[in-house]
C-alpha cells in the first residue's frame, strides 16, 4: 500500500465538498519514510519522478564526522544514537535522521545529512557544553 499525496480528498476553502472527477495518478504517489537504523550498511535505490533515482540508507554502522576546528572530515564507526529531537520515538528506537545526535570515537557530532533521502550520513562535531 502507497502513500497518496493528492489533494481530492481534501475540502474545497469554502468548506464545501470536493466530489473526484478523476482517479488517482501515479505522480501523485507518495512513500513510506526511511527510518535509518545502526546496523550492517544496506541502501535500497528507489526510481523516482522523470527517471531520477533515490538512494535510501536504510541502515548504517559507519559516518563521516566533519571537524570544524581542523577542516578535516574522517569515517568513523557509530558508538550509540544518543539523542533524536525529530521524534521521541525515533529518540528510543534510535532511528538516525537529519539533525540526530550520535556518539563517535571522535566525540559527539550531530547528523547534518539526510540518510533516508540521499543515502549518505554526514555529521559535525559539537563541543561539550
Amino acid at each position: 500500500m502507497a502513500v497518496w499525496h493528492g489533494d481530492q480528498h481534501k475540502r474545497k476553502a469554502t468548506g464545501g465538498r470536493r466530489r473526484p472527477y478523476r482517479k488517482k495518478r501515479k505522480y501523485e504517489m507518495g512513500s513510506f519514510p526511511t527510518e535509518t537504523t545502526l546496523d550492517e550498511t544496506k541502501r535500497k535505490v528507489d526510481r523516482r519522478r522523470g527517471g531520477n533515482l533515490k538512494v535510501r540508507l536504510l541502515s548504517t554502522t559507519h559516518v563521516n564526522v566533519s571537524d570544524p576546528k581542523t577542516g578535516k572530515t574522517e569515517k568513523v564507526k557509530i558508538l550509540r544514537v544518543v539523542e533524536n529531537p525529530a521524534n521521541k520515538d525515533y529518540d528510543r528506537r534510535g532511528v538516525i535522521t537529519k539533525g540526530t545526535i550520535v556518539e563517535t570515537p571522535m566525540g559527539t557530532a550531530r547528523v547534518t545529512s539526510r540518510p533516508g533521502q540521499n543515502g549518505v550520513l554526514n555529521a559535525v562535531l559539537i563541543e561539550p557544553a
